[in-house]
């Protein structure tokens, strides 16, 4: 692999799309245990860039001067209260433009490589309230001028709070003899009520911001006096890690880890790579090695390391632990996991060190050092409720704010189109980006496109998810699955509404509804299989599978044990699946009124078998 030149499958483009859709998927997933995806290094040198000179050298040099700091001594800010507050709302903001997270080529943006801003700021794009029916002015999935001005809104509050000096509290103060103030509750104030205000209306600008992170560290910023701001913002961050941690410990996680390092651009050796997976290139489940990997340097490092840090008062294993933490989110970073976090890795690398050893638990700063016993009971409580929900009923909850980043355990969805229907989204739906296909021919010839579009859907079937994914595809399709232009409902996402991270619940079946308002497809033009994640209590995993035409058309449900027991490209055929319920459509008089469709019949307990 050359730095401009990726690793292209071994196959011949122009007779790929004529081979069976599993024989499509075995190659690329062989494929992907050597190379990963194949990005060619250059790609990989613009995210490290963008990196080291719009996140941390331009929010450095921002937080600094703006509170009268020096950026090159180091040693005079890196403990400084208001520059980690800075840092946290300079993430904020890149994170609201677009330009942090899900940023970019790896995250399926090709051309232009940035999708917020360039929707949110152009009215008539789709948006997508959370409760459109419940919560009173929300309703609609069109962008108006209102939205883009409360979202020109809050760019500006956030610009203001970073460019503003500090003030100095009394509580601050008397912590801290020589500091430099704190952000300005005054403009953090309106901030918080405009995400909020903005997440009621659009919860994909919301879920972009990462408000389920750093909104209660801006809580925190405008509300507590210093101690308790410092200890409430260590509850939160340890609240994120161990919520990822006890995620992990389900079987989705051991299948993470193979994939991701076969996607690490500086993993060279083919023998280390493979050795996660059981027997390349038969048996491509993950292999012991992967769920040590997985389970030890992973889910139990994520676990205890936080409750020692938390809970530590002695000074070397406090410094062990947090160069520990540093060592961890620096590795993630260096994978380039697909819908690349690597401002948020970064930032909770410099959080470790600032909240741990510039404020630890042996100089007041510990857990019991708060103000009130019943504020901490709140403050737990409050980080705990969505992640405990969360885990328990995902349907109510993203998997963002109920702390599962990066588990394998995502609500997802594959679409499927029927020849030649697809472009209609990009003639139906005015917005930067086209669908991914239709990017990616800016450079490449249709053919090849064609392999990278299956590339990806390829790393989708490593993961667990995918096997149940396609096997509803195949079950519906039937042959026509070799014909169908099967597309991730991620990055297929990225396209229509901006913005994704692998949250599923933003391409159900109210973003499908959206779509089908502007595209009117026909029954069977427009197919979306879609899966929710598994609860933390149950072995099974919910699904639904939607026409565009006539929305949700069957749920059930399907055992998670199934999936994992199978080969990426299903040799076996589709995994099987118990079917709840599925819509009747009476044929004859859908022939004479075609506005008319039956009220769905329920059908308890059908299984489908391969």
């Amino acid at each position: 692999m050359g730095f401009k030149t990726g690793n292209f499958p071994e196959v011949d483009p122009a007779t790929f799309l004529d081979r069976p859709f599993r024989d499509r998927l075995r190659a690329t997933t062989t494929h992907w245990v050597d190379h990963g995806f194949g990005t060619p290094k250059m790609v990989h040198a613009i995210y490290i860039v963008k990196l080291l000179v719009l996140y941390l050298g331009a929010g450095v040099t921002i937080a600094t001067l703006t509170s009268g700091l020096n950026p090159l001594h180091v040693g005079d800010w890196w403990n400084d209260p208001i520059v980690y507050q800075k840092l946290i709302l300079w993430t904020v903001l890149l994170e609201s433009v677009g330009l942090a997270g899900s940023w970019g080529p790896l995250a399926g943006h090709f051309s232009p490589m940035t999708g917020g801003i360039l929707y949110w700021l152009r009215p008539g794009t789709i948006r997508l309230p959370p409760w459109p029916g419940k919560v009173p002015l929300t309703s609609g999935d069109t962008r108006t001028p209102v939205d883009v001005a409360l979202y020109l809104a809050l760019l500006a509050t956030l610009v203001v709070s970073l460019a503003l000096p500090g003030v100095h509290t009394a509580s601050l103060d008397a912590a801290v003899a020589d500091n430099s103030g704190l952000v300005r509750p005054a403009v953090v104030f309106p901030a918080i009520a405009l995400l909020i205000l903005l997440g009621l209306r659009d919860k994909v600008i919301f879920i972009a911001a990462r408000g389920e992170q750093y909104l209660p560290a801006m809580v925190f910023f405008a509300t507590l006096p210093f101690v308790d701001m410092i200890v409430a913002l260590k509850l939160l961050i340890v609240t994120v890690w161990v919520g990822a941690g006890v995620s992990k410990l389900g079987h989705h996680f051991s299948m993470v880890v193979p994939p991701m390092l076969s996607n690490t651009p500086w993993m060279l050796s083919k023998q280390v790579k493979r050795a996660h997976y059981r027997n390349f290139p038969h048996d491509l489940l993950p292999s012991r090695a992967a769920g040590g990997v997985a389970h030890v340097l992973g889910t139990l490092v994520e676990v205890v390391t936080p409750l020692v840090l938390l809970f530590s008062t002695n000074r070397t294993v406090t410094l062990l632990a947090v160069v520990l933490m540093v060592a961890f989110h620096l590795f993630i970073l260096s994978t380039f996991p697909l819908a690349v976090p690597l401002e948020w890795n970064l930032l909770f690398a410099y959080a470790s060190v600032f909240l741990f050893l510039g404020f630890p638990s042996w100089e007041g700063y510990g857990v019991t050092d708060m103000s009130s016993p019943w504020l901490t009971a709140v403050i737990v409580a409050a980080l705990l409720f969505f992640p405990v929900l969360g885990n328990l009923r995902p349907d109510l909850v993203s998997f963002l704010p109920s702390m599962r980043q990066y588990a394998g355990n995502w609500a997802s969805a594959t679409w499927a189109f029927a020849p030649g229907v697809e472009d209609r989204i990009d003639e139906c739906i005015p917005r930067p980006a086209k669908m991914t296909r239709a990017q990616l021919l800016a450079s490449y010839p249709p053919d090849v496109a064609d392999v990278l579009i299956h590339q990806i859907l390829g790393w989708r079937a490593m993961h667990s998810q995918g096997r149940a994914l396609y096997s509803l595809m195949i079950n519906h399709l039937g042959e026509d699955i070799d014909t169908y232009a099967l597309r991730d409902g991620e990055f297929s996402c990225n396209s229509v509404a901006a913005f994704n991270f692998g949250d599923g619940h933003l391409h159900d079946e109210h973003l499908i509804a959206a779509i089908q308002r502007r595209c009117n497809f026909a029954p069977g033009e427009f197919l979306v299989a879609w899966i929710e994640s598994q609860p933390i209590h149950k072995g099974v995993q919910e699904y639904k599978v939607i026409d565009a035409a006539l929305g949700v058309i069957e749920r059930g449900t399907y055992r998670v044990s199934d999936a994992i027991a199978e080969q990426p490209w299903l040799p076996n055929g589709p995994i099987p699946f118990d079917v709840r319920w599925t819509l009747e459509v009476d044929a004859n008089r859908a022939e004479t009124d075609p506005g008319h469709i039956e009220e769905p019949q329920m059908r308890v307990n059908k299984a489908v078998q391969p």
